[in-house]
């Protein structure tokens, strides 16, 4: 029988076999205290196993892919919940190891993705309050499962700057100027967001003006 480590490889190999275009492991432990935890103040629960983490990217050829629907959310996050239910079904199948994907929304039992991907090495944060991912830039969606497996323990890889020498397309292109001080402001961001949902269309494009004026990934 495999030993953890080998099975959390093996799980990586199988995500992009099942249609993640990158992936990436971190343990559970290591988000209860992550930053973004730390600053809303809302540490997480979940002090063991691992997070496999799940990024596809969204090509501005595919918009539709981000297109969100009241109670159904994006195409893109549903094809990234199969890839997520398919391979928890597949480490319990292969291997024993109780998996589940873990719900996308903070207030459904979710984790803060973008630390995760992070911390899994996947990429780093930009600017932009988006995760860079090498080769793709901060196109990329992230979905996470849960798996029953001791982590081995090891630091983040750091990777380099992703915005240095940069000259910040992403704050000037933004509409809600959510970048006023140089420091991401979530609160004018959600304030589009919102607008968006609550303007009776059946399906939003939302806003991606920062993240689609950032050359990384080109």
């Amino acid at each position: 029988m495999p030993n953890d480590p080998e099975i959390i490889r093996a799980a990586i190999r199988k995500a992009h076999e099942l249609g993640a275009d990158v992936a990436g492991t971190v343990a559970a432990k290591r988000l209860v205290d992550c930053p973004s935890a730390v600053a809303e103040k809302r540490p997480g629960s979940q002090d063991r196993g691992t997070y496999i983490v799940l990024g596809l990217s969204h090509d501005p050829e595919h918009p539709e892919l981000d297109l969100w629907e009241p109670g159904r959310g994006t195409p893109g996050d549903r094809i990234l919940g199969n890839t997520g239910k398919n391979l928890a079904r597949w480490l319990q199948d292969e291997y024993g190891v109780s998996a589940r994907l873990i719900p996308y929304q903070l207030h459904d039992g979710g984790i803060y993705l973008k630390d995760a991907a992070c911390m899994a090495g996947i990429g780093r944060m930009g600017r932009n309050n988006l995760v860079i991912v090498p080769g793709y830039g901060p196109k990329v969606r992230f979905r996470a499962v849960w798996a029953d497996l001791n982590h081995p323990e090891e630091p983040s890889p750091e990777g380099e700057a992703p915005c240095a020498g940069c000259e910040g397309y992403c704050t000037r292109a933004c509409p809600m100027d959510a970048f006023p001080t140089c420091r991401f402001s979530r609160e004018r961001c959600l304030a589009r967001m919102n607008a968006d949902k609550n303007s009776g269309r059946k399906r939003i494009d939302h806003c991606r003006a920062c993240e689609l004026a950032c050359p990384a990934g080109r």
